[in-house]
């Protein structure tokens, strides 16, 4: 008989202890944590191409000597100096160009005095045809004298312009507007004609040349807008100003170039990465924070009406600023958790942030 309390204290243990679980788990359940949601924004957005490549000259003029044999005399201008058309950058000695052009004038005079001489026997000349005076060969001797003297006045015009060309050239001058990138003469060198003396970067243009993949390149097109990334984060916007018509065979991709503002001040020789800006499409985004990556893979926890979080697989896309495009497994409609969704789980139960402020104001203070 005593064994019938005994079952009966162990049945009532068991049924306190199974009617406690549930309670307990809705306490558990109860204590949700409180989530800020949103809903999927349509946002207009260009569609961009990625694209790395070398920073490099628009055009680059190298400035060379163009007289044999002279001496540095004065280096007017440094690597990094910005020029303009017609500057001086260097000065040769000229001494002995100009007592060759002294030497020019000369002969010119000279040449001019001999002219005198001939035109005034073959005006003579010409008076005296068929007077008998002078005979005809004489007579063409002066006159052919005075074409002689003639000829050699225009040779020597010629000889004191070459001189002046000369001495022109003893200062060497900048072909066009832009910046000095290298310097390879020295003091005192001598100098040969045809001898790299600076390099110049025309008008301080810096373009990117922009690889891209060769499937991109029948949207790529002149006036496009690009952007890269300098070494020091600092984006800067330019204009595709030509697209190159080959594709490489070794790494089948494309080159844009794209031209860059003057004012960027973009160093030459950098690589660097950025994008090209395609035509405007529609984009569905979410707030990046709203992001959960788990095993390389991109979820989002979405509330539904019974206020519980459901994790979901989402593909993105284009990202601008703090937004993320989401491409698949999303819709526009669906409450997002914009923040707090990396320390939920799986159909957890959540409290919407602003149905919490309105119950804490609720209470009694």
């Amino acid at each position: 008989m005593q064994r019938i309390p005994l079952l009966l204290a162990l049945f009532l243990g068991v049924h306190h202890v199974s009617a406690a679980r549930p309670a307990r788990a809705q306490v558990n359940e109860a204590t949700a944590l409180t989530v800020a949601v949103a809903k999927p924004a349509e946002r207009r957005w260009p569609e961009t191409v990625p694209a790395s490549g070398w920073l490099k000259p628009w055009h680059e003029a190298i400035i060379a000597a163009e007289i044999d044999g002279l001496r540095v005399t004065d280096i007017l201008v440094d690597a990094g100096s910005a020029v303009s058309k017609g500057q001086p950058l260097v000065r040769l000695a000229d001494e002995t160009v100009r007592a060759d052009l002294r030497k020019e004038e000369a002969a010119l005079a000279s040449a001019r005095a001999a002219l005198a001489k001939a035109g005034a026997n073959a005006d003579r000349a010409r008076k005296m045809q068929g007077s008998g005076a002078l005979s005809d060969e004489k007579i063409n001797e002066y006159l052919i004298g005075e074409e002689t003297a003639i000829a050699d006045v225009e040779s020597a015009e010629a000889l004191l312009e070459s001189q002046k060309i000369k001495l022109a050239q003893t200062t060497i001058v900048a072909a066009d507007d832009g910046l000095i990138t290298s310097r390879s003469v020295q003091l005192g060198a001598v100098v040969s004609s045809g001898t790299e003396l600076f390099r110049l970067i025309r008008q301080q243009r810096v373009e990117w040349q922009a690889e891209v993949s060769a499937r991109y390149l029948p949207r790529i097109r002149e006036g496009l807008t690009a952007t890269i990334v300098g070494p020091d984060d600092r984006r800067v916007r330019g204009t595709v100003r030509l697209v190159g018509p080959t594709v490489s065979t070794d790494t089948g991709r494309a080159i844009a170039y794209v031209s860059l503002p003057a004012e960027a001040r973009t160093p030459v020789g950098l690589y660097v990465i950025g994008q090209i800006e395609l035509e405007t499409t529609a984009a569905l985004t979410v707030p990046e924070a709203a992001l959960v990556l788990r095993d390389g893979i991109a979820y989002v926890f979405t509330v539904d009406a019974e206020k519980r979080a459901s994790r979901v697989r989402v593909e993105t896309g284009r990202r601008n600023g703090s937004e993320v495009e989401i491409l698949s497994g999303l819709d526009r409609s669906t409450d997002v958790v914009a923040t707090g969704g990396a320390f939920l789980s799986d159909r957890a139960l959540v409290r919407v942030e602003e149905e919490a402020l309105v119950q804490l104001e609720g209470k009694p203070r």
